[in-house]
């Protein structure tokens, strides 16, 4: 199931690049020049390694 990244919570898993990745943090910018705001996840794979995402709040996510 789809769901925008402005409608993820912290402990859900995502599916990104064919790997499951667990939300541990999620905070919100305020609107910049392009007139949307930006979303910066702190994720962690299955072996406890650390990446940072930052996409649009309307970019799509697929969620389990």
């Amino acid at each position: 199931m789809k769901k925008m990244a402005k409608d993820l919570k912290v402990g859900q898993i995502v599916n990104l690049a064919g790997q499951k990745l667990k939300i541990q943090n999620i905070e919100f910018s305020e609107i910049g020049k392009q007139g949307k705001r930006k979303c910066r996840l702190e994720l962690t794979n299955q072996r406890g390694e650390k990446t940072v995402l930052i996409r649009p709040e309307d970019y799509p996510f697929e969620v389990e």
